[in-house]
């Protein structure tokens, strides 16, 4: 048993260091690509967004993941889905 133990205890930094990476790296990261996807799902026509390439816009038509976003007045732009990066209140 005492052969074993010293094994045992080169395992445990590794171990620690893996839980601690989870808690503070993994787990808030794929809580904040939950709530993005959430928030994607639930766009709607009349939505207000902000796209990642930092254009206002407001939701005309929704076809699929192709979004049509009214920029100014009577323009209109396609984009995807997934370009949307905040809804806006």
């Amino acid at each position: 048993m005492n052969a074993a133990s010293p094994g045992l205890m080169n395992l445990a930094p590794l171990i620690i260091i893996m839980v601690i990476f989870y808690f503070l790296l993994i787990r808030p990261q794929q809580k904040q690509m939950k709530e993005r996807k959430k928030m994607l799902e639930a766009l709607k026509s009349g939505d207000k967004i902000l796209s990642s390439g930092g254009i206002f816009g407001i939701i005309s038509t929704i076809r699929g993941d192709e979004l049509e976003v009214k920029i100014a007045d009577n323009v209109k732009v396609v984009m995807a889905r997934s370009s949307v990066a905040n809804v806006i209140n």
